[in-house]
């Protein structure tokens, strides 16, 4: 968690220069979080087991196309699912169990739950990163979504920020 509280403090100036948002938003948002770090965390697992879904009919093919090959005496192109392939997914479900571990947190308003969006926000931009490299023609513009996306995210997490309590006892601040 200090390497995550470091890396907070750097990025603390980026997104406190920006415009604030009027206190009842950020009132808003510090009591949606919660709710929205479940909902995010539930599609989350539904876009994992979607491409874990879809990954098993890819294999399915895959084999079939391969048969269909050797029955001919064609040597056939063995294409399977790649690293990137079962990376993101791991990203995927790492990405809901942070989310679901926010939850506490947010409700409590510690620090913690916000630390824990911020990692997930990171973690984004890490899956974004993955799909830029995962040999699709749409990749960069995938990587360049990702990144807006958490830019976003990161703005509105900066924006509560002090409403969140640290362990040592600090008041949170509206």
């Amino acid at each position: 968690m200090d390497a995550l509280n470091a890396l907070a403090k750097q990025l603390e100036p980026i997104f406190k220069a920006l415009p604030a948002l009027p206190k009842g938003a950020k009132d808003w948002l510090v009591k949606a979080w919660p709710v929205l770090a479940i909902i995010f965390g539930v599609l989350q697992l539904l876009a994992a087991w979607g491409l874990w879904h879809v990954g098993h009919i890819y294999n399915a093919l895959t084999a079939y196309t391969n048969q269909m090959y050797g029955m001919y005496g064609i040597s056939a192109p063995v294409n399977h699912l790649g690293l990137f392939y079962w990376v993101g997914l791991l990203v995927l479900v790492a990405d809901a169990v942070i989310l679901f571990m926010a939850y506490p947190g947010l409700k409590a308003r510690s620090r913690n739950g916000w630390n824990m969006l911020l990692l997930s926000a990171l973690v984004n931009a890490l899956y974004g990163v993955l799909l830029a490299f995962n040999g699709s023609y749409d990749g960069v513009g995938r990587l360049i979504s990702s990144l807006i996306g958490t830019a976003i995210a990161l703005y509105f997490l900066y924006q509560v920020q002090s409403y969140y309590k640290t362990k040592t006892g600090g008041e949170k601040a509206s």
